[in-house]
């Protein structure tokens, strides 16, 4: 069996407290059932670096048990495989941190049984201390069973898919998320919990360090001495108070670190490090939602985990580049669908100033469509668990302001046992945070009885699936009642209704991006949002760019067939341009008026309507440049502007993102497009790309076609769609050069500079 040491170096106490280590680097994998508690030298053991994601390398197939939740992608039992070197101390204790496995993982050590779990979207942590041999070698091994489907109406990607920490620590240590931190009129309350897993007692002090975005301590405190007995715990809650203190705010989100010390005299027997904001929330029954003494709406999307041809494996530096688009279409606030997310997620939102729903589950006991061996397996042993992990990897994020522990519940609602699961869930999350809101996702209240019999009376705030002119109709009847819309369409009605009614706290839409699964066959992917898979702008995302955003803003779109026939689409090449004769262009703007030109020449100006809807234009087609220009008080605030392409004569790839080089495993996003001369993209001139690299690593290759199941994800021979794909690179070494070639064509794209070659 090949060997991947890890060595932890035992230090003397006092000289490091603790010492935390990714071991996300050269676990062994082999997709089979054989390998018994990870020992088995069975055939196919690979090298591979998680978070990984064994169901996005497979092969669409219609007959896959997954079926249309899970994309349509294979699933089964896998194994994970790592050596390491237990070099622990006598006073010391060992911890394996994952923040999460997808899904119902078995971890062993020398195989020995460290915990099962069922659900693979939260955090949980291993001692292993009593399992290895201190200053011996040892093998931990994790099983991850995704192979009883279908579990998940949408695609949850299976294996070791988060993050992975191996953590040594004194015997007398501040547990896993042991630190709670809130904010209120500049006092930082802090609430810390101690273990003492030794066989006597200790007396210790806890010592409190606020330090400014800068690395500066603001303030320093030092509680009264605890005494914990062995084997037991204690726990103390101080106050630090904050010097001239700084908001954490959507547009300028401040963030300071907070370092809680275990102290015995002078000797650190263990230190907790958390990243916090200082903020008050508030959701109030007539006036909304308000942050920091200031009203906002929530403009809000959905997301799921996926990132297309990554799977769920996503790098942070991927999430970042979608986050920042969202952000620039006028988003500020996040619903992570169905389930925990990953903590990386999290601390993007809190460092991007993004609102942030935390959500646990899409079943309780009732089954779902296309999900009938899912959650609802589990729900009764585990809720309380993963509801926990849930709230305490959640509540030290500014962003995350309010909690939701169920999305359309099919359970029956309208009795005893019904108002019992949501009471206990809502008083749980109440002891561990009482600083935030309780919701869920009402499905079909008026049906279900929720509206009538009680039942949404309990809820810290009333969130609704849909269907608006109830969620209304509900508050006109309680008025005393909080309300946010937790899932709502694209549509006129619902932004109406946010835009006009100062009682709804804001909307989530459904969906933000593109994503896997929850798609009937020959589709592969859910395609109703603002951004397509690859991070493109949709037309749906440009209208609401204009009802969100507070800056002058001008977007087009212009319907694919003659009069208005046809989907929607953002540039000025037809597909056929000899019978393309009259389009119908929709022009969607937050200013006063808009004037379409064609070539130069205006076509007519037209005031935006005050309904929200888009002007519209009907022109005759003419190819050239196509410009929206925008107007606030008969002067020009903004313009936008699409050229008809010509021929295609070149491969362009230019970097998107990511790849920072202190970051030498981030993800970089490489564009590729098919253009013509000058630059347009061709979006009727697709080809099958041959990619080649050096230097660096093909994670993945994506495009935003739905129906694209004919080729894996990570194949090197790829079509564009519309023109377009993206590739997902790891650099590798100080520089790389990534090809891309069609013959007669080529293009090059080395560092970050873009060179294009023509035939």
């Amino acid at each position: 069996m090949k060997k991947v040491l890890l060595f932890l170096m035992l230090l003397p106490v006092g000289l490091m407290a603790r010492e935390t280590r990714s071991i996300d680097k050269n676990w062994e994998f082999v997709l089979s059932e054989a390998a018994i508690d990870g020992l088995a030298d069975v055939v196919g053991w690979r090298t591979v670096d998680v978070p990984h994601d064994w169901s996005i390398e497979g092969e669409f197939d219609r007959s896959n048990p997954s079926g249309q939740g899970g994309a349509y992608l294979p699933t089964g039992i896998g194994w994970y495989r790592k050596t390491i070197r237990a070099d622990i101390g006598a006073d010391e204790r060992l911890f394996l941190e994952f923040d999460g496995v997808m899904a119902c993982s078995s971890v062993y050590v020398d195989g020995q049984l460290a915990g099962y779990r069922p659900n693979g979207y939260v955090g949980f942590t291993y001692d292993i201390t009593d399992l290895v041999t201190p200053g011996k070698e040892a093998t931990i091994a994790v099983r991850v069973d995704n192979s009883v489907q279908p579990a998940s109406r949408w695609y949850t990607g299976s294996g070791i898919n988060r993050h992975v920490r191996l953590v040594r620590k004194n015997v007398c240590h501040i547990p896993t998320q042991g630190v709670f931190a809130w904010y209120d009129e500049g006092r930082l309350n802090v609430q810390a919990s101690v273990s003492n897993t030794s066989d006597k007692p200790v007396k210790v002090r806890l010592q409190y360090v606020l330090k400014d975005s800068d690395g500066k301590v603001n303030t320093r405190r030092t509680g009264p001495e605890i005494q914990i007995a062995a084997g037991s715990s204690g726990q103390q809650t101080e106050t630090v108070n904050v010097r001239n203190p700084h908001l954490w705010q959507i547009r300028a989100p401040y963030l300071y670190t907070l370092e809680v010390s275990v102290m015995e005299g002078r000797n650190e027997l263990d230190s907790e490090v958390i990243t916090t904001g200082l903020r008050t929330i508030r959701f109030d029954n007539e006036t909304g939602f308000w942050l920091n003494g200031k009203n906002i709406k929530m403009y809000g999307v959905c997301l799921h985990s996926d990132a297309g041809g990554l799977g769920t494996a996503v790098p942070a530096s991927v999430w970042e580049y979608r986050l920042g688009i969202l952000r620039r279409l006028g988003v500020n606030a996040i619903r992570m669908a169905h389930n925990p997310a990953d903590p990386v997620l999290m601390e993007l939102c809190d460092r991007k100033g993004l609102l942030f729903m935390a959500e646990s589950f899409d079943t309780w006991n009732t089954p779902k469509n296309h999900a009938e061996k899912g959650y609802n397996l589990y729900f009764d042993e585990w809720w309380e668990q993963d509801t926990r992990a849930m709230v305490e990897q959640a509540r030290n994020h500014p962003s995350v302001v309010i909690y939701s522990v169920g999305n359309e519940i099919r359970d029956n609602l309208n009795n005893p046992e019904g108002f019992e699961k949501y009471r206990k869930q809502q008083d749980l999350i109440h002891s561990l945070d009482n600083t935030r809101p309780v919701t869920m996702a009402l499905f079909r209240p008026n049906s279900s009885g929720v509206y009538r019999n009680g039942f949404a009376e309990m809820m810290d705030v009333v969130g609704q699936n849909y269907r608006v002119d109830e969620l209304k109709a509900y508050h006109d009847a309680h008025p005393e009642k909080a309300i946010i819309g937790t899932e709502n369409t694209h549509d006129i009605q619902s932004w109406l209704m946010l835009r006009d009614d100062p009682s709804l706290c804001g909307q989530f839409l459904w969906a933000g991006i593109d994503y896997l699964g929850e798609a009937a066959w020959p589709q592969v992917m859910w395609s109703t949002s603002l951004l397509d898979v690859t991070g493109g702008v949709k037309p749906a995302g440009l209208q609401r760019a204009s009802w969100w955003l507070n800056y002058p803003y001008v977007a087009f779109a212009r319907h694919t067939d003659n009069n208005g026939a046809g989907p929607l689409i953002s540039d000025w090449t037809p597909a056929d341009m000899d019978t393309y004769d009259q389009a119908v262009i929709e022009v969607y703007s937050n200013c006063q008026e808009v004037e379409l030109l064609l070539n130069g020449e205006s076509l007519g100006r037209q005031s935006m309507p005050d309904n929200a809807r888009p002007a519209l234009f009907t022109v005759n087609f003419n190819p050239g440049k196509l410009e929206i220009v925008g107007y606030n008080n008969d002067v020009e605030a903004t313009r936008c502007f699409a050229r008809t392409a010509g021929e295609p004569v070149r491969i362009h790839m230019e970097s998107l993102g990511g790849g920072n080089p202190v970051e030498p495993d981030s993800v970089e996003i490489v564009s590729i497009q098919i253009t013509d001369k000058d630059y347009v993209v061709c979006p009727n001139s697709d080809r099958k790309l041959r990619l080649g690299i050096i230097g660096a690593e093909i994670l993945a290759v994506d495009n935003a076609d739905v129906l694209a199941h004919d080729t894996s994800h990570k194949s090197l021979e790829f079509s564009t769609y519309q023109g377009k794909m993206v590739v997902y690179i790891r650099r590798k070494a100080d520089s790389y050069t990534i090809t891309a070639t069609d013959s007669p064509w080529g293009g090059t794209l080395t560092k970050k500079a873009t060179f294009s070659i023509l035939h």
